[in-house]
């Protein structure tokens, strides 16, 4: 029965009337002997297909052949095949026709047998226009299911698709599974979760893609929108409840799916209501339901209860991948060759494999000149992109204020240094660091890898961008730029609203002292910047000669370069936590040393002017004292020796250290240096257990002998007796210390205690958890 010109014609134009484009074969297609390239195309371009199986269906090859198309592109694409069944004949029938071709009968048998097993509509005596009608209904229903639209340019999507399938386990039905993607702003988590969702939303029994949560939730009411959006998409409207507020959302989204198969995307959260209320807290949905959510904050997933094996950090794009990419966007057909490499990979370093940044550069720069190629990269590199930039802002924004004071700290400053001396110089400044620091890591601003703190150059650049809002530098929070530090502190400013300045210029290796910057400093520059707490200045000159004098709201200062300058303090409280002075002169610091009451860290280093430590029963708080090629430095103060406080003293060239208290007390103290003190002869007793003490360096100094007292080290896990001048008698207590792992001597004689005295017990053991021995070049007497 040819069902062409009636069920067909009328069912096409039931389809055409509500708007559903459809794509039929004709006699014309059906020319010559092999199947049109027209037709295939059709095939592999649609969305749904529907095979109409008639009496005589499978005695035509050409039907077979169309047929086995369409299941193919069912298996490889996902197209959806709705079957509709009049009497269907056997193909065994028909096969002699066929005989010829036995592979071609076996396809098409498989193919018959496969769609044969699909659910569809039978048509035997039933009224033609009721099942049109089903038709049309069943059709438009899975045309709303339609995928989302996604960039055609994806790059290194492959693999992260397959790694968060495995983490969402889509073949158990026994559980609801919760998967977080998460990265900073711009590096394609959206584009992600828009590929993984319409690669398997069609296993679910209803799904729905909630986008930009965060900007469509800003209060309750529109969280309430989003809930009837949810139960929209998820339930035919005219089985939905209107939502009238958040609670009762809740309550209905769990009751009405608490026994469907759900596929939910939640794009962009950022706060923990949000989650609550879309997708409750796990028992919302039934089993094998699967929920999906793009944050970029990490906390905001452990909250929630999704495990870390259930978190998917999106990373930039590697440089193939992103050269990959930028091409695609930057490049017209013919183009490519025409742009140098240089250029390119100038793009590349500054999009850092962010795709957002390389889809907007390389829009801009698509099928422009050289010129504007370089023109381009040294405006970005000095105002950035806004489009970039706003995305990339949208984290700074959803941080408390610690947070935020942090992040710009570190993006003006602190990018590549050491973490822990991060941490020190802020805590500082009362900012809580630690806490902070987790948090802007957790928001995907900053990472930390091996100690070292490290953040993207776009984001990097978001902060400075920040920061120089406005044109005047005396405006500007922060100074890190030469030229607006030298012409801020070159004149008497008057109020301003500076907080913290950073300068280190880069030092050259050949005549380091002949390139340091000049820095001329007005006297009163820093008198009226009442709210500066940070002050490093690293490879400059001073020229100014005389006191300068600084504000006392002043928490770190550090000062490596040269230039007699002298930093003075007003009178009243100061707030001064740490001071770093090397080539200064310290004198006004070091007479009024009792007024720094929160003093924690101190480091000076080449002060001639120094011959005695400071009173450190004035500084109750100090934690570290280092006093580094100080060359006329001759006493020791004898606070130092019993500071409750004290966690580490250095005495490092020092080269006129002689007098240091004969007892050492500090209960506190873990790291003691007295390296190349050439002049300093006697070892402190200790008369009590000092259970901090971990590392101990006595390098090229007169010490001839170690006290017996040493056994009260009983933490001891480091010594170091290296290039000693002279013949080092090391008592038999040394035994004692049954926690040091590596001890160091070279280059000068030493004496250590006979292993077979039996006086005393201690010496049987022996260092038994000894993990290093280094003895090079000594010369054992016994």
């Amino acid at each position: 029965m040819d069902v062409r010109k009636s069920f067909l014609s009328h069912l096409y134009q039931a389809l055409d009337q509500n708007g559903i484009y459809t794509f039929r074969d004709s006699e014309e297609l059906r020319k010559g002997d092999q199947i049109s390239a027209t037709l295939m195309k059709a095939i592999e371009e649609s969305c749904i297909a529907i095979i109409i199986f008639s009496e005589d269906y499978a005695s035509s090859w050409w039907c077979l052949e169309e047929m086995a198309k369409i299941m193919e592109c069912k298996e490889q694409k996902d197209l959806i095949v709705l079957p509709v069944f009049y009497k269907v004949e056997a193909l065994d029938k028909h096969e002699d026709k066929f005989r010829k071709d036995p592979e071609k009968v076996k396809k098409w048998k498989k193919a018959l047998f496969d769609a044969g097993n699909l659910s569809g509509w039978h048509l035997n005596d039933e009224d033609e226009s009721k099942l049109i009608l089903q038709i049309v209904k069943e059709i438009s229903t899975h045309l709303n299911l339609t995928p989302l639209y996604v960039t055609k340019h994806l790059v290194g999507i492959e693999s992260p698709v397959v790694k968060l399938k495995e983490m969402l386990n889509l073949a158990s039905d026994n559980d609801v599974v919760t998967v977080g993607l998460w990265g900073q702003g711009g590096i394609g988590k959206t584009t992600l979760a828009k590929v993984l969702y319409n690669s398997m939303f069609r296993q679910f029994d209803c799904s729905c893609f909630l986008k930009n949560v965060r900007e469509a939730s800003k209060d309750s009411k529109d969280l309430v929108l989003l809930q009837n959006k949810l139960l929209s998409k998820v339930l035919s409207p005219q089985n939905g409840f209107e939502v009238t507020n958040v609670d009762r959302g809740i309550n209905i989204i769990q009751h009405r799916l608490r026994h469907k198969k759900v596929l939910l995307v939640l794009d962009d959260v950022d706060e923990l209501h949000q989650l609550h209320a879309l997708a409750g807290e796990g028992k919302c949905f039934g089993n094998g339901s699967r929920i999906i959510v793009t944050t970029r904050d990490k906390h905001l997933l452990t909250c929630y209860g999704i495990d870390q094996d259930h978190v998917y950090e999106v990373k930039p794009l590697s440089y193939h991948e992103a050269h990959e990419l930028l091409s695609n966007h930057a490049f017209l057909t013919l183009q490519k060759s025409e742009i140098m490499t240089n250029l390119v990979n100038n793009v590349l370093n500054h999009a850092g494999g962010l795709p957002l940044a390389l889809e907007v550069l390389g829009s801009c720069l698509r099928g422009k000149r050289e010129d504007v190629w370089e023109s381009t990269l040294k405006k970005v590199s000095r105002i950035p992109n806004k489009t970039i930039n706003d995305v990339l802002k949208i984290s700074y924004d959803g941080l408390e204020e610690n947070e935020q004071e942090i992040f710009l700290d570190v993006a003006c400053f602190f990018k590549w240094k050491d973490s822990e001396y991060i941490k020190k110089v802020l805590d500082s400044c009362d900012l809580a660091t630690t806490a902070g620091l987790d948090i802007v890591i957790e928001r995907s601003l900053i990472s930390i890898d091996y100690g070292i703190l490290q953040m993207h150059d776009l984001i990097q650049s978001m902060g400075m961008d920040i920061v120089e809002c406005r044109d005047d530098p005396k405006s500007h929070s922060r100074l890190w730029r030469y030229d607006d530090i030298a012409d801020a502190l070159s004149s008497d400013l008057g109020d301003c609203a500076v907080k913290a300045i950073v300068l280190e210029p880069p030092k050259l290796k050949e005549l380091p002292e002949l390139e340091l910057k000049e820095l001329s400093i007005h006297p009163n520059a820093f008198s009226k910047m009442r709210k500066l707490r940070l002050l490093i200045l690293r490879n400059v000159h001073i020229s100014f000669h005389g006191p300068i004098c600084l504000p006392n709201q002043l928490r770190w200062m550090e000062f490596d370069g040269s230039g007699p300058w002298i930093p003075k303090f007003p009178s009243g409280q100061k707030k001064l936590v740490s001071i770093d002075m090397r080539k200064g002169t310290i004198t006004e610091v070091v007479k009024h040393f009792k007024d720094f009451k929160q003093l924690t860290y101190v480091e000076l280093s080449d002060c001639e002017s120094l011959v005695i430590t400071p009173n450190l029963s004035c500084a109750p708080n100090l934690k570290e004292l280092k006093f580094w090629n100080c060359k006329n430095l001759v006493e020791a103060h004898e606070s130092i020796a019993n500071h409750d406080k004290l966690q580490v003293l250095h005495f490092k060239w020092c080269p006129e250290l002689r007098v240091f208290p004969n007892v050492l007390e500090s209960k506190s103290l873990r790291d003691l240096n007295f390296s190349v003190c050439s002049k300093f002869e006697r070892f402190p007793d200790i008369p009590h257990e000092l259970r901090c003490l971990k590392r101990l360096s006595i390098l090229h100094t007169a010490i001839k002998e170690l006290p017996t007292s040493i056994e009260n080290l009983v933490s001891l896990e480091r010594m170091f007796l290296d290039i000693c001048k002279n013949s080092v008698s090391i008592p038999s207590n040394i035994y004692k210390l049954q926690n040091l792992r590596c001890f160091k001597s070279a280059f000068g004689p030493i004496v250590f205690p006979n292993l077979t005295d039996s006086a005393n017990p201690c010496m049987k053991v022996g260092l038994s958890n000894l993990k290093v021995l280094d003895l090079l070049n000594c010369n054992l007497s016994e």
